[in-house]
């Protein structure tokens, strides 16, 4: 691919990788407030977030006509990533009910670039770039500095189960990404996110059934319900996925990292939470480790 090509495609991806983390930290703002409104278990609500996310990505591509060509890859590949899916949100949910929010996205977010940079490494039988550890070694330190808080954090056997539930779930993330960044013919970023979706909230359904999944039928409750099914799922992991194509694993990993930097920095101005100057400070080391990732790639 000559230059002139390759740099547009690479700011594209840049583009759709920006704008996947920040849909995805108001997921969190969005499924607190749907939890608050309905009365919901963070199961449920993950699995109402999966299932409605893929039932309006598939009407979406049904009306479109850009339905997949129904191959054994094709099928394989949707089935991966829907089962990567749902194992993501229930480890991550599960860890959270074991510890504490900001323990599980510490240290399930945060280990995701780091299992992208020791698989790529052994797949290429190559020392990673120094840019590339100095990035991903600051930006996990900014996600601590940013989100760590040892309030209400149990010990003992909890916490050790809650961490491993959240590098479970950080394991399963990073492989999602190194897995759907291989194209397979019949199959693009949009048949990927809505089949994906749809498949992980049916795999999550029985656990979101076990918990509670009664939905009040109000305005509000269901205009939060769609927002959260149809932007920081539909839409983020669409753009996700279609940045997959061009952009690098271990960037496209970092970008994740977006999702609690933008709802700490939400929550900070809409729910009026105090960051204070560690929280700030993690936030600016977070925001200049993405952007000498994006700048090198």
């Amino acid at each position: 691919m000559s230059s002139s090509v390759a740099a547009p495609a690479r700011g594209r991806s840049a583009f759709a990788l920006v704008l996947a983390g920040i849909l995805w930290g108001t997921g969190g703002l969005s499924g607190n407030l749907l939890a608050e409104k309905a009365g919901l278990h963070p199961l449920s609500v993950a699995a109402f977030r999966l299932l409605l996310g893929g039932g309006c990505t598939v009407l979406f591509l049904v009306v479109t006509r850009r339905r997949p060509q129904w191959t054994v890859p094709v099928v394989r590949r949707l089935l991966v990533a829907g089962v990567l899916l749902g194992q993501f949100q229930a480890c991550y949910f599960g860890a959270v009910s074991l510890t504490s929010v900001s323990l599980a996205t510490m240290v399930t977010i945060g280990s995701v670039p780091v299992f992208v940079t020791l698989a790529t490494t052994a797949v290429r039988r190559r020392r990673p770039a120094t840019t590339t550890l100095v990035s991903t070694a600051a930006a996990v330190a900014g996600l601590a500095l940013l989100t760590w808080s040892p309030a209400g954090l149990s010990g003992g056997g909890r916490l050790l189960g809650g961490v491993a539930l959240a590098l479970t779930a950080g394991a399963g993330f990073a492989l999602l990404t190194l897995v759907t960044r291989r194209p397979v013919e019949g199959l693009d970023s949009f048949g990927t996110t809505a089949f994906g979706l749809l498949i992980g909230g049916v795999l999550l359904l029985p656990l979101g059934l076990a918990s509670g999944m009664a939905l009040p039928l109000r305005p509000d409750v269901v205009a939060v319900a769609l927002y959260l099914g149809l932007v920081p799922t539909g839409v983020a992991y669409g753009a996700y996925f279609l940045a997959l194509r061009t952009a690098a694993p271990v960037v496209a990993a970092l970008s994740a990292l977006l999702e609690p930097l933008t709802a700490a920095v939400l929550s900070a101005f809409l729910l009026h939470d105090e960051l204070g100057v560690t929280g700030w400070t993690g936030a600016a080391l977070l925001v200049t480790a993405l952007a000498v990732s994006y700048l090198r790639e």
